[in-house]
């Protein structure tokens, strides 16, 4: 199988680390360099958050000499530079992402998920401590704000300093994630999202220890910390949701084996590692192995289950001289295999490649929340300045008219000013997008259906066409008998077929039930089971082995022949059902006005009868990996947004480069991994679900955008024009974060359908 790569041959850094230099201080040792001339280099980059964060960095290193492409995973920090030869050095894109703010090493998927791991569980301590101190200062704020008549001024500073003492470390603590970015990005002389949170909260703590010191009215500590609270809050949801959105790399790779058996010049076998293997190696391939490399057949013959790499149902039979690709397995005879290619160069690997390719493509959507932040710096840095500056000219205004402006002055000016930056701090825009995401995916759940990445609901909604694999998607991957045999010739056939691993036979036993397998049965490697039984010569396998004589069927059925001594021989017809519910969920779709679509590496007789079955007008049969890549890639061409649902391991390339992908449970992990959808159970129902609940949560992620776009409208004139103080602020804020929860829990329905 020819895989057309979009990415330069080699081994990708990080996986497979044994194979390059772990010098981790020098990023020049995990360049790799292939044939065309072109140097890659693969980093890990810390501090990228947003689709902001995608374009700053990619463009950045683009406009450096000699890169022609830059690609960041957001959700794996997995960041692919590709360069022509002896342009730049690998320190200068290191230089060049320090320069932005951003740090970087070279990419190890370990080391990535366990920084992963630890971003969580810091923001869900941060979390705590801002809700634990939350309720805690509540206790001494409510007397403050009912007991303002009575309450003398003793008491009320008494309950400011204690407030103080819970409010100011825990609000340092618990504010480090935006302290963080936001000195990340003054350095790189640039600004984002959490600058002005930063501000915030700076100047409240300030403004309010400087009151309590004066034994004023006014402290905001409760609106500090309930303001901290609310934006972990969606941090955390957010940081959650695209934890899920794994790498399916890394999962194809284990499909690999890691092990093999080599044999030497004098005929001893020795067991090496699959990394150690090189080019003219000779590897012993016992039944039932994995092939760890691609190579060709050197002596023996035996049947391969290639279905995890082209969808294929049917074992293919090998011979000496034939071809054997990473990934398939030896059913039968053990083979001796003389190695092509090296591990880091097999189809696995390539497959990997073509998945990378997908993912990083895939990572340059940008999500509905990323685009509304977008707007918010630039405008709510404009409002603060601009009331700061109204109010501290206002005295001079306000004398020069012949009003009295002695309440006017410094303290009112940066009141007004932080009242701006907490009211139109992005609370309700931060949890607008993840709590409509978290609700859908809690439904989702419910029917059976896990959403493993929050943007993924968003570009489901927007697919307009839908290409399915069939093995195992359309239909169940599982082959059944159909040919309605006596229980006589069904008995001596599943006693010849208990000593066979192949599929077929397998499923012809499942049929017959328990029993004895026959005597002295011998398989016949890429034929048949051949044994006495009765004392006469029986078969079972291939039309030309058990049954020369016979016709052939052609009706594109999968079969198995018995024959038997003295005996006409019988034809045993076999067929992959579909699902239940497909030509119902095909019809629907139809229904709807998408295009569907059925991509099938089976032969083109099995994939006809799917798709008629079906009621697809659109087949392709006989596709590799790369021509599913080809095809989608060429309907994106056409304007076309694809949503591909797949199973195997043929189908995880296309899968990643599609604008969204499903695949069913049963699919392999390397599948599921590379999916933004799996979809548990035999029917193709849930998709449909999914569906509709990913346009529904669209329609609520607008209506909360929409929402908090209103919200600030309203309430930041108010906050600059000295209405509003930054107390009330913090409960407006907090109050409108309250709305959007509320409005994304519509979702919820009345559970599975």
């Amino acid at each position: 199988m020819d895989i057309a790569l979009e990415a330069p041959t080699g081994c990708p850094s990080g996986l497979a680390p044994a194979e390059r230099n772990d010098n981790a201080a020098d990023p020049a040792a995990f360049v790799r360099r292939d044939a065309h001339g072109d140097e890659t280099l693969e980093l890990m980059v810390s501090g990228a958050k947003c689709a902001g964060c995608i374009s700053k960095i990619e463009g950045a290193l683009r406009a450096l000499p000699g890169v022609s492409e830059a690609r960041l995973n957001l959700s794996t920090q997995r960041l692919r530079v590709v360069w022509r030869a002896k342009t730049i050095e690998a320190s200068t894109i290191v230089g060049t992402l320090a320069r932005i703010g951003y740090a970087a090493r070279p990419f190890d998927p370990e080391a990535a998920q366990r920084e992963t791991d630890e971003t969580g569980r810091r923001l869900l301590r941060y979390l705590a401590v801002a809700g634990f101190a939350a309720m805690n200062i509540m206790m001494f704020s409510v007397p403050v704000w009912s007991g303002d008549g009575e309450m003398g001024a003793a008491t009320r500073t008494l309950l400011h300093w204690i407030s103080a003492l819970v409010a100011v470390p825990a609000a340092l603590y618990a504010a480090q994630p935006f302290f963080g970015s936001a000195y990340r990005a003054l350095k790189a002389r640039r600004a984002n999202m959490d600058v002005p949170i930063s501000l915030a909260v700076i100047l409240a703590l300030g403004m309010s220890i400087a009151e309590t010191l004066q034994h004023g009215a006014h402290a905001y500590f409760d609106g500090v910390v309930m303001l901290l609270f609310f934006l972990l809050i969606g941090r955390y949801l957010d940081h959650k949701l695209r934890q899920r959105a794994r790498t399916a790399a890394r999962d194809l790779l284990a499909l690999q084996a890691v092990t093999a058996v080599r044999i030497g010049a004098d005929g001893k076998t020795t067991a090496i590692s699959a990394r150690d293997i090189a080019i003219g190696d000779r590897l012993l391939l016992s039944a039932g192995d994995r092939a760890p490399v691609d190579g060709v057949i050197e002596d023996g013959a035996s049947d391969l289950d290639t279905s995890m790499l082209t969808g294929e149902t049917r074992p293919v039979p090998a011979h000496a001289g034939d071809s054997v690709h990473a990934g398939a397995i030896n059913l039968t005879q053990k083979l001796i295999l003389r190695v092509t290619a090296r591990a880091a160069d097999s189809t696995i690997a390539e497959l990997a490649r073509l998945i990378e390719a997908g993912e990083q493509n895939r990572a340059g959507f940008v999500r509905l929340a990323d685009r509304a932040a977008a707007l918010y710096v630039p405008v709510v840095h404009t409002l603060a300045a601009l009331t700061f500056l109204g109010w501290l000219l206002a005295p001079i205004l306000l004398r020069g008219l012949g009003f009295d402006a002695d309440d006017v002055g410094v303290r009112a000016a940066l009141q007004n000013a932080v009242a701006v930056l907490i009211i139109t701090c992005p609370c309700a825009l931060g949890l607008a997008v993840p709590a409509v995401q978290v609700v859908a995916t809690g439904r989702l759940f419910q029917s059976g259906v896990l959403v493993k990445s929050g943007d993924a609901l968003e570009r489901i909604a927007q697919a307009d066409t839908i290409v399915f694999d069939k093995t195992g998607t359309l239909t169940l991957g599982k082959p059944r008998l159909i040919t309605r045999a006596d229980e006589q010739t069904l008995t001596s056939a599943a006693s010849l077929a208990r000593i066979s691993r192949h599929p077929l036979a397998r499923a012809l036993v499942a049929v017959a039930g328990p029993g004895a397998p026959a005597v002295d049965a011998q398989e016949i490697a890429g034929d048949g089971v051949e044994a006495l039984i009765d004392g006469k010569i029986a078969r079972l396998g291939r039309r030309g082995f058990a049954a020369p004589d016979a016709q052939d069927a052609d009706d594109g059925a999968m079969e198995l022949w018995f024959s038997r001594q003295g005996d006409a021989p019988v034809r045993l017809a076999f067929e992959d059902t579909l699902r239940g519910d497909a030509a119902n969920v095909v019809a629907t779709l139809k229904q709807r006005g998408y295009q569907v679509e059925l991509l099938s590496g089976d032969r083109r007789t099995a994939v006809e009868a799917a798709a008629n079955a079906a009621g697809i007008e659109c087949w392709r049969a006989s596709v590799n990996p790369a021509e599913k890549v080809a095809r989608l890639h060429e309907l994106s061409a056409q304007g076309k947004k694809v949503l591909m649902i797949g199973d195997g391991l043929n189908d995880a390339a296309a899968l990643a480069a599609a604008h969204a992908s499903a695949s069913p449970g049963t699919a392999i992990e390397a599948t599921q991994a590379a999916a933004d959808l799996v979809i548990e159970g035999p029917l193709l129902a849930p998709l449909i679900e999914a569906i509709d609940v990913a346009k529904s949560s669209r329609q609520r992620a607008l209506q909360n955008i929409g929402f908090s776009a209103l919200y600030n409208v309203i309430a930041a004139p108010a906050a600059m024009a000295g209405l509003l103080t930054p107390l009330i602020a913090a409960l407006a804020m907090s109050g409108s974060s309250l709305v959007v929860t509320l409005n994304a829990l519509r979702l919820r329905g009345k559970g599975p359908r």
